[in-house]
């Protein structure tokens, strides 16, 4: 079973140059620290590979963290990690059979948009394992169908009920908004990027039923909501965010990796005095550029969870029921409020204890696709 871990914020692991692979996209580069050796030397039989999404390994988000967590696996087991970056989701299938061909036998995908290609990869070479991060694999590619068993017996799935952390993030953005209305827009219309949006509205409306206080929440209703459409630091990005600032919000969450760069831009260009959360890792630990306008993130451990189950691999003990990453097990968790500590409330940190203890015990009911 994969032990569970507090999150701990570090410092950005240096991704190195990108190397040529047979495959369709780039991926970075391995270092000399030792971590190239193969599993003949080692000792270990595992030979771990990774598929990025199309943010890439350096999104300072979902991409990156797995990444991370793989490199630290293979490092401690002396052998070499195989990484190869998607460019669209035409690369998901061609990129999956060229590791395959590489003899690659512990396969991380990254990402609810690899689910489909890796359903299929894992039901034509049953004796790989697969560790698909952000779905469970299970009853179609809606993503919204889980009943704690992938279709696949050789798929890992790895999930994180990320509603319960985005709750305290929409609690922490209704109890800091001085216009009333706080806002967020996501990438594509995921589960997984919904459910970041589900927990943070939810969050805001429990903070003003509580405190009297009232609390808009635009760019998600629970049904529909504003997307850029991809997940790409474009216009799109930049254009959406504008959207949602432009309906008087001073606290914007966009969910969906290196979107967040359009909130940035956004903010700067509105002149206003307007904060962002961020999502997956802490940004501003991970994007220094941030520091002045990142409140705090809503995280997800994945580093931990995807380097625990590349090891649970070299253990030849492989554990197939899904991982979800709760506030209970550290999986999920916001980071520090960094420069924004002398800006919120000094009562904010010991109320959001109080709402977490009452999240885990079940007296207070986030509401998610995981349950």
């Amino acid at each position: 079973m994969l032990k569970t871990r507090k999150v701990v914020s570090s410092g950005l692991v240096a991704l190195l140059a990108a190397a040529t692979l047979a495959a369709c996209g780039d991926a970075p580069a391995k270092d000399d620290t030792g971590s190239g050796n193969d599993s003949s030397a080692s000792g270990s039989d595992v030979k771990p590979c990774i598929v990025s999404d199309a943010g890439g390994f350096d999104d300072k988000s979902f991409n990156q963290l797995s990444f991370e967590g793989a490199q630290q696996a293979a490092d401690e087991l002396g052998v070499k990690l195989t990484p190869v970056e998607s460019n669209s989701e035409n690369d998901f299938a061609p990129n999956l059979e060229s590791l395959v061909g590489q003899g690659c036998n512990v396969i991380v995908t990254v990402g609810f948009a690899l689910a489909a290609a890796t359903k299929d990869s894992a039901e034509a070479n049953p004796d790989i394992e697969y560790i698909l991060i952000d779905d469970s694999a299970d009853g179609g590619d809606d993503g919204a169908t889980f009943d704690g068993k992938a279709d696949q017996p050789n798929i890992k799935p790895l999930l994180y009920n990320t509603a319960q952390a985005a709750f305290l993030a929409g609690y922490a953005a209704a109890d800091y908004t001085k216009t009333g209305v706080v806002g967020t827009y996501g990438g594509m219309p995921f589960p997984t990027v919904t459910i970041f949006m589900d927990g943070f509205k939810q969050g805001a409306e429990y903070y003003a039923k509580e405190k009297k206080k009232d609390v808009k929440v635009v760019g998600w209703d629970g049904k529909n909501g504003s997307f850029t459409g991809g997940f790409e630091a474009n216009e799109a990005a930049t254009s959406t965010a504008k959207q949602i600032l432009d309906q008087d919000v001073d606290v914007i969450l966009p969910v969906g990796g290196p979107i967040y760069q359009g909130a940035i831009t956004a903010i700067e260009d509105s002149g206003k005095d307007i904060a962002m959360i961020g999502v997956d890792a802490d940004l501003y630990e991970t994007d220094p550029t941030t520091q002045d306008y990142v409140m705090t993130s809503i995280l997800k451990n994945m580093k931990v969870s995807t380097y625990e189950a590349i090891m649970e691999a070299d253990g030849g003990d492989v554990d197939y029921t899904p991982y979800v990453g709760t506030l209970d097990n550290d999986g999920v968790g916001i980071a520090p409020f960094h420069n924004f500590e002398s800006k919120v409330n000094p009562d904010l940190a010991d109320e959001l204890d109080t709402v977490k203890a009452g999240i885990i015990d079940g007296s207070i009911e986030v509401k998610s696709y995981l349950g």
